[in-house]
This record gives structure tokens, C-alpha cells and sequence, in this order.
């Protein structure tokens, strides 16, 4: 079963680049990076994005809409305690 590919697993391509592109920053960027690796960073972020979106969807139902904009994940970024987030995220949005 460990094998086996879920309909949401995030493309580990795109895993594997956005993990070596931050590791460039870095003066690790020769460090190798095992395919466990990938699968774990994969399924975190896909964990991460499930949990930040229903709180998003939480803070965009209490407003009484039915879908969320950036402002709902902004306030579910506060309210998940990922603050720090939210200002890097807006910058890329401009």
C-alpha cells in the first residue's frame, strides 16, 4: 500500500525542485535529497494545505460567503499560528 498513489499527492517533480530551490539559498545546495525525503515533504505540504484550507473555509463561512479569498487565508494562516507566513504571501501576491 505504500506504493500507492492518492488522487492529491502533490507531483514529486515539483516537490523535489521547490526542496532543492531552497536548499540553492542555502550552503547546503550539494546536499542530496533520499525519495523518502520527497514523499515526506510531499505529504506534509498536502497535509498543510488540507489544514490551512478548512480553516479557510471555516473563517469564510462564519463571514456568510461561500468562497474563500485571500483575506479567509490570511486570517486562517493567524489562526493556525502561522503568522509568519502571511506577509511573505502577500508580498508574492503584488
Amino acid at each position: 500500500m505504500a506504493n500507492e498513489v492518492k488522487v492529491e499527492d502533490l507531483p514529486k517533480a515539483i516537490v523535489r525542485r521547490l526542496v532543492k530551490e531552497k536548499l540553492s539559498e542555502s550552503s547546503d545546495a550539494d546536499l542530496q535529497i533520499h525519495k523518502e525525503a520527497i514523499l515526506a515533504f510531499g505529504e506534509s505540504a498536502r497535509i498543510f494545505i488540507h489544514y490551512l484550507s478548512a480553516t479557510a473555509n471555516d473563517v469564510c463561512k462564519e463571514s456568510k460567503r461561500q468562497t474563500i479569498n485571500a483575506e479567509d487565508v490570511f486570517k486562517a494562516l493567524e489562526e493556525i499560528e502561522f503568522q509568519e507566513f502571511i506577509e511573505p504571501l502577500k508580498a508574492s501576491l503584488d
